[in-house]
């Protein structure tokens, strides 16, 4: 069942809204091939590349992410803030034109692409225009100068899920987590913070993504001749509720049980006993449902999950360009609400969150025991 309630902007809003917002999106250059300008034009002063793919499988969600971008801007009055939207086609060759011609019409900021792929392609032509990119994709190997990643991280997650269960007395931790890219993000995130806060190497389990819970539980005990205080489960579902019932059943105390985002929306943890409890990072939801409600009274349709990471990089862009010049991109260490909770963007291209702590209950439900912390504070 998922966390996020469901709220609704009056209907009246809907048409003045989205005519509102259509009328700053005619502002704007169109997508299409190099604007032409006459000899006594000069570009915007404060424009803003949106790389988005705008044609092909993806374009439904790149107009969508347009359309959140859009509103972010609208809801802050910025008149004086140009979009140039610009088509990906959903391809890392087709970013890195778009990044190239984002830097040639004069771009102070580029928001998106939107994969990690992606990301990589556009930011060599970004760096060397020595312009910013807000990238759409949770991937933290595409961080680094001049590039921050808006997507919610495993390391995020993973960061806040561990100092909770250290705050509980926890030392010792483990992972088993499917061997996938998510899974080995989770990994490295938990080697990383183990590391970072001087504690035992952690056990570390990848199993296949169609594993046997129990064989995987009798794995990871195997391995940890010392104990363990707390094992982050890394998939959802059966094999979950598998891992965390073998766990429970063959380690005296039982480790505390930890997990991740996606299991915000899974009800069916709610039927292991063994996970009652448990704890997980994720988005305070209420942000999200006022920004869905908000997106679909403008636009008169629910939004894709990860145009709320357009919102937020709209608006942190908006901000850069309304800086004098001489600033080449966001303020670091200055925190921005966003639509997942807050924000502080980092030098080198770090990303800090605000998460919520979560824990599961009998019924299916995600209970918050712990709202989001500022970012950067103890546990976040």
């Amino acid at each position: 069942m998922s966390l996020l309630p469901r709220l609704r902007l009056s209907r009246r809003l809907s048409v003045p809204v989205f005519g509102a917002l259509l009328g700053l999106a005619a502002c704007g250059p169109q997508v299409g091939g190099p604007a032409t300008r006459g000899p006594l034009q000069e570009p915007p002063r404060n424009r803003i590349a949106l790389l988005l793919p705008l044609s092909g499988p993806q374009s439904p969600l790149g107009r969508a992410m347009q359309q959140a971008a859009e509103l972010a801007l609208f809801e802050r009055g910025n008149r004086n803030v140009d979009f140039l939207p610009i088509d990906t086609g959903g391809s890392a060759s087709g970013a890195a034109g778009a990044a190239r011609r984002a830097v040639s019409d004069g771009a102070r900021v580029i928001v998106g692409p939107l994969t990690a792929p992606e990301t990589s392609a556009a930011s060599t032509p970004a760096r060397a225009g020595r312009i910013p990119i807000l990238a759409f994709t949770n991937d933290v190997a595409q961080a680094g100068p001049g590039v921050w990643t808006m997507g919610v991280t495993p390391a995020q997650q993973v960061r806040r899920a561990m100092g909770a269960a250290m705050s509980g007395g926890a030392q010792r931790f483990a992972l088993a987590a499917p061997d996938d890219a998510f899974g080995r993000a989770l990994a490295s995130a938990v080697q990383r913070m183990a590391s970072e806060w001087g504690l035992a190497e952690p056990v570390v389990v990848m199993h296949p993504v169609r594993a046997n819970g129990a064989a995987v539980a009798q794995d990871l005990l195997s391995r940890a001749s010392g104990g363990i205080d707390a094992v982050l489960i890394g998939s959802t579902g059966a094999l979950a509720r598998g891992v965390a019932a073998g766990l429970a059943a063959n380690a005296t105390p039982a480790p505390r049980m930890l997990g991740h985002a996606l299991w915000a929306q899974d009800a069916s943890l709610g039927q292991e006993p063994a996970l009652h409890g448990a704890l997980f990072a994720a988005p305070d939801p209420r942000g999200r449902a006022s920004f869905d409600a908000r997106y679909e009274g403008a636009f008169g349709e629910r939004p894709p999950r990860v145009a709320g990471v357009a919102y937020d990089a709209a608006g942190v862009a908006a901000r850069v360009v309304l800086t004098p010049r001489g600033q080449a991109g966001p303020n670091t260490g200055e925190i921005f609400d966003g639509v997942d909770g807050p924000v502080r963007l980092q030098p080198e291209g770090q990303v800090q969150r605000g998460l919520a702590l979560f824990a599961v209950e009998p019924s299916g439900e995600a209970r918050m025991v712990e709202p989001a912390p500022t970012p950067g504070a103890a546990g976040s």
